[in-house]
């Protein structure tokens, strides 16, 4: 599996009223992202920033709202996206390298974030 790395700048709106901060969704996209593994000719993972973490779904998706952060299990984020996994994406396999996919994404937030990376 390739792990592919861009500096995606965090798009996530802030706005300010009544003394309390409201983060708002960034403009999600399929070019939205930092983190990027290939899991099918037709699909990735891939790990964004959103609010103040990572998040992690398909990088193809019908909903851009179906994702979790980076500190939820691979069984939960992978439970979590699999319907917006796009035709012809399925099966034991596939679930797999999807599975893989998140746990190299996360490892890569952690490794990050550890060297000051990522806040």
């Amino acid at each position: 599996m390739n792990l592919e790395i861009k500096r995606q700048p965090n798009r996530t709106g802030k706005a300010r009223a009544a003394g309390a901060t409201m983060l708002i969704t960034p403009p999600i996209s399929e070019d939205y992202w930092t983190y990027r593994v290939e899991v099918s000719p037709n699909q990735a993972i891939v790990g964004f920033p959103k609010f103040n973490t990572i998040g992690i779904g398909f990088q193809h998706e019908d909903d851009w709202n179906t994702n979790l952060p980076y500190t939820s299990s691979p069984d939960e984020i992978i439970a979590h996206i699999w319907p917006n996994r796009g035709p012809g994406n399925g099966g034991a396999d596939f679930m797999k390298r999807c599975l893989d996919a998140i746990r190299l994404i996360q490892e890569a937030v952690k490794k990050e974030k550890q060297n000051g990376r990522l806040r």
